[in-house]
């Protein structure tokens, strides 16, 4: 089942890497979880080697990101990330959930460094998450509200973060 998690988000990561090599507006997907829905459980390693439950970490309102070290959209979407961190970070929890796909803890430790990723970081390991919370691509936000319920997904580099956490406020 973990490997089968792993091939799909591999191949959803492929797919979605085509889909979203022009730019585009964020938009709703076909998979992803659906507005009103409650985040799911999922067993996630923190950079140092803990095991944390996303759903526990992510107490809404939240807004996680599904990233990469070599994922375009993300390195597009950052500024917005760490401009929404500095304005509602005592407000809102901030999430960076690095797949596994082509990446290490080391590589993804030396990335946040290196660039500031903003919020807290972890680590999907067996692809649980990305398998749980249907994720389709990197890049891909959800944002919850204070009752932990999905207000906002999107994927790629130019999503509206600001208006998506607004209506989580």
């Amino acid at each position: 089942m973990i490997a089968s998690a792993r091939s799909r988000f591999a191949v959803l990561s492929l797919a979605g890497a085509f889909a979203l090599a022009a730019p585009s507006a964020a938009r709703a997907q076909d998979s992803g979880l659906p507005l009103g829905s409650v985040a799911p459980a999922a067993t996630l390693q923190t950079l140092d080697g803990k095991t944390v439950d996303l759903a526990k970490v992510a107490k809404g309102p939240a807004v996680i990101e599904f990233w990469a070290t070599w994922c375009e959209n993300c390195e597009q979407l950052l500024p917005a990330m760490k401009k929404a961190e500095a304005t509602y970070g005592k407000k809102v929890t901030f999430v960076a959930v690095a797949v596994s796909v082509n990446q290490s803890v080391a590589r993804v430790k030396a990335h946040v460094a290196k660039y500031g990723v903003p919020g807290e970081q972890l680590f999907d390991t067996r692809g649980d998450a990305t398998g749980k919370w249907d994720v389709p691509a990197t890049s891909y936000v959800v944002v919850l509200d204070k009752n932990g319920k999905v207000v906002y997904t999107g994927v790629g580099g130019d999503q509206k973060i600001d208006a998506a956490i607004r209506k989580a406020l």
